[in-house]
C-alpha cells in the first residue's frame, strides 16, 4: 500500500470524485478525513468502502465556513497522524447559471465553495507543512478553469479559473519549501453535479464521460510521486472530448 502512514483530508467526499479519492487513498493505507456537507452521505460512502472503512473518518462541514475549517483541523489531528495530503475537491454550481438569470446570491455561493473554501483549507494546513517541509496540495478545478465554459456558466468558470490560479500560486511559493501543489483539470465527469445542469445529460452520454475513479487515479499518481517530482497542472479528459 503506497500511502501507509500518511494522513489526508478530502473534501466533497460524500459522492463523486471526492468519494472515489477518499476510498482509493484509504485503500492505499492512508488515514483519511472525509468531508462533506451531509453526514448521512458521508456515512453511506464510508459503508461502501468495505474493508477500508476503518481508515475513513467522516466530518460534516461546509468548506465555505472558515471557522468550521479550523475546528475540523483540530478534530482531524486527533485521528490522523498529520496532514500529508490535502485534496480540495468540494465544488458546486447552480441550475440558473447564465448571466441573464444568475443572482448575486448564487454567484457568491458558487465562489465561496469553489474558491474561498480551498483557500481556507490551504491556509489551515500549510503552517505545519512548512514546518515539516513536506506535503501535497491537490486541487480539483475543471476544464472550465482553463477555458471559460458556457455550459458551466460564468460563476463556475470564474471560480474554477480562480482556484486553478490559487493552486499554481501555491506551487510557485511553496515549492521552495518542499510542498507540492497540483491542480487537476478534468473534462466532463459523471458525478451528481450534472443533475444541476439546465439540461441533464442522458445515461448514454454519461457513460462516455470520465468516471470519478479515473480522477481518483490521477490524484493518487500526484500523491505518490517521489518528493523531488511535482506535477503543477494535470488535464484529464474523456477520450471523445476534444482538447488541444
Amino acid at each position: 500500500m503506497r500511502l501507509t502512514g500518511k494522513g489526508a483530508i478530502v473534501t466533497g467526499a460524500g459522492s463523486g470524485i471526492g468519494e472515489a479519492v477518499a476510498y482509493l487513498f484509504a485503500q492505499e493505507g492512508a488515514e483519511v478525513v472525509s468531508i462533506g456537507r451531509t453526514a448521512g452521505k458521508l456515512d453511506a460512502a464510508r459503508e461502501r468502502a468495505g474493508a477500508s472503512a476503518d481508515r475513513l473518518h467522516p466530518y460534516p462541514m461546509d468548506v465555505s465556513d472558515s471557522a468550521a475549517v479550523d475546528e475540523m483541523l483540530a478534530w482531524a489531528l486527533g485521528r490522523i497522524p498529520q496532514v500529508d495530503i490535502l485534496v480540495n475537491n468540494a465544488g458546486t454550481n447552480v441550475p440558473r447559471r447564465g448571466l441573464d438569470e444568475l443572482t448575486r446570491e448564487d454567484f457568491d455561493r458558487v465562489v465561496s465553495v469553489n474558491l474561498s473554501g480551498p483557500f481556507y483549507l490551504m491556509h489551515a494546513v500549510l503552517p505545519d507543512m512548512r514546518e515539516r517541509r513536506d506535503g501535497v496540495l491537490i486541487t480539483v478545478s475543471s476544464i472550465a478553469g482553463v477555458r471559460t465554459s458556457v455550459i458551466g456558466g460564468p460563476s463556475y468558470s470564474a471560480s474554477k479559473h480562480g482556484v486553478r490560479s490559487l493552486s499554481l500560486a501555491a506551487h510557485l511559493e511553496e515549492g521552495q519549501r518542499g510542498i507540492r501543489s497540483c491542480v487537476i483539470c478534468p473534462g466532463e465527469v459523471n458525478t451528481p453535479i450534472l443533475e444541476r445542469r439546465p439540461v441533464v445529460p442522458p445515461d448514454e452520454a454519461r457513460a462516455l464521460m470520465l468516471q470519478p475513479e479515473d480522477v481518483a487515479e490521477a490524484a493518487l499518481l500526484v500523491a505518490t510521486l517521489h518528493p523531488r517530482a511535482c506535477i503543477p497542472e494535470l488535464v484529464i479528459t474523456p477520450t471523445n472530448q476534444p482538447y488541444s
